[in-house]
């Protein structure tokens, strides 16, 4: 049995740890570099690389990089089809990966991408792991990088790699949403995804992809939405679903959940049941709302067929059913 160090968990059970529980303390734009910083205490690197994207384009939507310039990721994105590492990667995912299990150092230094990307640089030693969420289509890579062509990754530090991307890449994911629920307001039950202005994925919740998978059995497309992206605003039903879309700067937050009888309804219908349903008198609901009685009447009428009830407690209890 291995021997744990004095104090309980051991080093790596303790960051796995750190990074859940920092999800709210570390500001979304700042976790990932935090979290390869905390790596580092445990895989000692002199740079590092974190970044996703979707398989489509296999272009990275994020970037985080530490000890190298901002430039790097687009520069091993514009070398990537001379890169012997990739699709070692791609046919091993979750697999740790060096650069030496492709290439000997005499092949490496040669190489175009170790002249264009890695010398600038002073790298030396390459460790790389990639993970493929095959139901949206994105992925997600994290690579450490030594300058000093002494300090091999050794066998050790590959399986502790192995061992911690799955959460770093699970609790970075956590993160983003935990920071993102707070500031969009959404219904209660909805997942959410963010996909760009072409439905594209770019984050995406595991009861998001539930929903679609569960309503569009062999019909959900991979890596985006399986309907167009509704405008913003008012949800909107879609089949057995409803989707409402916020901007999210140049992307989109698309809110999904089983829609209910209230889904069904219009703005204003909605807007009318929600002030009966509290008690108020129709002169007092056309008061709040700025309608007149006689469209409050109207309104609750196609209401009650629509929703098949005949008073308004039966109308209260769908609206409040906790009540």
């Amino acid at each position: 049995m291995e021997e744990r160090p004095a104090g309980g968990a051991d080093p790596a059970e303790r960051l796995i740890a750190r990074l859940y529980r920092s999800a709210l303390a570390v500001p979304p734009e700042a976790y990932r570099a935090w979290a390869l910083t905390e790596l580092g205490k445990l895989i000692p690197h002199d740079g590092a690389l974190w970044g996703s994207g979707t398989v489509s384009r296999w272009k990275f939507h994020t970037r985080t990089v530490v000890g190298l310039p901002e430039a790097f990721p687009a520069q091993l994105e514009a070398t990537r089809h001379i890169n012997p590492l990739l699709p070692r990667l791609i046919a091993n995912l979750d697999n740790p990966l060096d650069m030496e299990s492709v290439l000997s150092d005499e092949a490496f230094h040669a190489s175009e991408i170790y002249k264009q990307v890695f010398e600038p640089h002073g790298i030396q030693r390459i460790l790389s792991t990639a993970h493929m969420e095959r139901r949206s289509g994105l992925y997600s890579l994290l690579t450490l990088y030594r300058r000093d062509p002494h300090q091999h990754f050794t066998d050790d530090e590959k399986r502790l790699q192995a061992r911690l991307t799955f959460h770093l890449f699970n609790a970075g994911s956590h993160a983003y949403f935990l920071h993102l629920m707070r500031r969009v307001e959404r219904p209660a039950q909805a997942a959410a995804a963010v996909v760009d202005g072409h439905g594209l994925f770019h984050e995406a919740q595991p009861r998001f992809l539930d929903l679609l998978e569960e309503h569009y059995a062999g019909r959900a497309p991979t890596q985006g939405l399986p309907f167009t992206l509704p405008a913003p605003g008012q949800p909107q039903v879609i089949g057995a679903l409803c989707v409402r879309s916020e901007p999210l700067a140049d992307l989109f937050v698309v809110h999904l959940w089983p829609a209910g009888p209230l889904d069904r309804l219009t703005a204003r219908e909605r807007e009318i049941v929600h002030a009966v349903a509290q008690g108020l008198s129709f002169k007092q609901a056309a008061r709040k709302i700025g309608v007149a009685p006689s469209t409050v009447a109207n309104h609750l009428y196609r209401v009650y067929r629509k929703l098949g009830v005949y008073s308004r407690t039966e109308l209260a209890a769908l609206v409040y059913p906790e009540g």
